[in-house]
């Protein structure tokens, strides 16, 4: 692995009792250190709020409030798809393959790092100011693998590309991770999640 230099995301709580080194398929390296905190709870508020996901609009509060998603795919879809083709057309297991296959990931690891500070920072933003959130229970993965057989229908030949579109949007936003991180971080500071059935 040789001598790298390390950006801390963050300083330790506590010392170290494990260190686990990762390497991506980017060919990043990342440290993940194991160490003992104590739980904080922060102080109790009356506030509540309910969450309506959705994907023009990433999230709708029950207040009004609407907050848009970045959307990092949306937004380099072009560059993607130029990526894409330019792997396709690489002999898989040479050189030029890698180095066009390390450039796709890459440019993965770069939406993902957009997708998931935007998350990490609207989830914290929410837990910290309400006792109690609401989420809606939505079937990400349900929805993500919608798929139409070409093969059936007209209607199911014309609906394919807009499932794809969809799949491809809901998936760019994230909703999955952000329930998860609001799960974790109401646990981590007393707070109270609640998930609604689907009408």
């Amino acid at each position: 692995m040789g001598k790298l230099k390390i950006v801390w995301s963050r300083e330790l709580p506590a010392a170290p009792s494990s260190v686990t080194v990762i390497k991506d398929s980017a060919h990043r390296y990342f440290l993940s250190f194991v160490v003992e905190i104590q739980p904080e709870v922060l102080l109790r508020t009356d506030s509540s709020v309910g969450i309506d996901l959705g994907i023009k609009t990433f999230a709708t509060f029950s207040d009004g409030t609407k907050v848009d998603a970045p959307k990092p795919l949306k937004k380099r879809i072009k560059k993607y798809q130029k990526l894409s083709k330019s792997l396709s057309h690489k002999t898989k297991g040479s050189k030029r393959y890698e180095k066009a296959r390390v450039r796709v990931a890459k440019f993965h690891a770069k939406l993902k790092d957009t997708r998931t500070d935007f998350l990490h920072k609207l989830s914290t933003e929410i837990i910290r100011e309400n006792q109690t959130v609401v989420l809606e229970d939505l079937n990400v993965s349900g929805m993500v693998k919608k798929r139409c057989d070409p093969a059936t229908t007209p209607v199911a030949r014309e609906r394919a590309p807009r499932d794809r579109k969809l799949s491809r949007a809901i998936s760019d936003l994230g909703w999955r991770t952000f329930r998860t991180f609001l799960e974790g971080k109401a646990e981590k500071y007393g707070r109270d999640f609640r998930v609604i059935s689907r009408p």
